[in-house]
């Protein structure tokens, strides 16, 4: 436990945006999860408006910071795969 002000107050706000980062990131997986359903089905037109859905997300994300621009760029690339790999 802190006993200095500012410090009570960091871990507080710490604790806010960890609660808030972890709002978006359930929001990212279940975004992927559903695109990932669809690819399963062999839905492809539903699939591909998953995956732009999915990719803007996660550039959403990226633009609030709360994750790193390469790791968005590796979760699009893997997905964009997956319907490359269906389609052919």
């Amino acid at each position: 436990m802190a006993n200095i002000k500012s410090a009570e107050k960091r871990a507080r706000i710490a604790e806010k945006a960890r609660l808030r980062n972890k709002m978006y990131k359930s929001a990212m997986k279940t975004r992927i999860k559903n695109f990932e359903r669809l690819v399963a089905e062999e839905d492809m037109e539903k699939a591909e408006a998953a995956f732009k859905d999915a990719s803007s997300y996660l550039d959403k994300l990226v633009s609030k910071g709360i994750i790193h621009k390469n790791a968005a760029a590796r979760k699009k690339s893997r997905l964009h795969k997956r319907i490359k790999n269906k389609v052919v």
